[in-house]
């Protein structure tokens, strides 16, 4: 008996050192994502239904395309609180330079009538823009990214409403701007923000997993001296990493705007919150170096159902807010825990 029950840790050792400790996170949140699902599925009146389960996927699909940009900041030890401002910004850019223009007595419905095209351009641009500018501070002046980020983010949103003057713009707008945000694939009731959104997630993982640029993420992460001191142009890498978070916060902002078809100074506000959540759920360490896309999509996911069941329950939005804060402390708690249990 003795020697079964040794054989069985060595197997279990065995098996756990086969697999990296990213993944090991990656498939205890995924237990915990299940055991949360059917726990809501016996507790919680009416989400045992298949459309329930659909909309765990499907509902924030915007948390999950912020969360790819700030997930691969974090993994280099930075923040990105703009994220939230920089959704709002690029939304009412957008509306601005759709709508047409001198059509009105009121200002609110007159914009610079630029061909679509041209205004998503435009207002992807102004995203990046904000990207470029927390690269400046962070990688020039060597401001913390959290001050940084909560500043661009006041900035953003500042913008956003001296061009709608504290409302929203919605009118004037050509047909062509609300397609993209409320189409759906041909046959089914999936929109095409939601098959945008997987199609940047498997990009961003390929680009995690599968490349130099993904390898030199980790590196700065882990020591960015010695990334710097081996060949890394770590300034260059973190720059490009700001803007890019901006951008799919941009994509993010135009597929929201469309959505609605309005842009709205107040929007998004929280998602830098929602976002940061859902890569700290996922196993994204603070201390860099360490975490994944795919984690972060798990984390989405624990996020998506804790607002699910707690909707179902008819608990206040202050209560959900709350709930989500233990989430992540206890998220943090287990995954540290582990960690050092399979170090040991």
């Amino acid at each position: 008996m003795a020697t079964t029950t040794s054989e069985q840790v060595q197997t279990k050792r065995s098996f756990s050192s086969r697999i990296s400790n990213e993944m090991f996170i990656v498939l205890l949140m995924f237990g915990v994502l299940v055991l949360l699902v059917v726990t809501a599925w016996i507790f919680v009146p009416g989400f045992a239904q298949v459309q329930t389960l659909v909309n765990l996927v499907t509902n924030n699909w915007y948390i999950v395309i912020l969360g790819i940009g700030v997930t691969f900041l974090l993994i280099t030890k930075n923040f990105d609180l703009s994220v939230g401002g920089v959704v709002a910004l690029t939304g009412v850019l957008a509306v601005y330079f759709s709508q047409a223009a001198n059509v009105s007595q009121n200002e609110l419905a007159n914009g610079l009538g630029f061909p679509y095209p041209v205004a998503v351009v435009l207002a992807l641009l102004g995203a990046m823009s904000i990207g470029a500018l927390n690269a400046f501070f962070v990688v020039r002046l060597k401001v913390p990214s959290i001050i940084v980020t909560l500043g661009t983010m006041m900035v953003a949103r500042g913008i956003a409403q001296v061009i709608t003057q504290g409302a929203q713009r919605n009118t004037s707008l050509p047909q062509v701007f609300g397609v993209i945000g409320n189409a759906a694939v041909p046959g089914t009731t999936v929109k095409y923000s939601v098959v945008i959104m997987i199609v940047l997630i498997l990009v961003a993982f390929i680009l995690e997993r599968k490349t130099v640029t993904g390898r030199f993420t980790y590196y700065i992460g882990a020591n960015s001296d010695a990334a710097r001191l081996s060949g890394i142009k770590v300034n260059r890498h973190l720059a490009l990493l700001f803007i890019l978070s901006s951008l799919l916060a941009g994509i993010t902002g135009l597929l929201l705007a469309s959505e609605f078809k309005a842009g709205v100074s107040g929007r998004a506000t929280g998602y830098e919150f929602d976002a940061l959540v859902v890569s700290l759920l996922g196993g994204v360490s603070i201390a860099g170096g360490f975490g994944s896309v795919l984690g972060m999509l798990v984390g989405a996911l624990i996020l998506s159902t804790v607002q699910s069941a707690a909707t179902g329950l008819l608990l206040s939005p202050d209560w959900q807010f709350t709930l989500k804060a233990v989430a992540v402390f206890l998220a943090i708690l287990a995954q540290s825990y582990v960690l050092k249990r399979r170090k040991g």
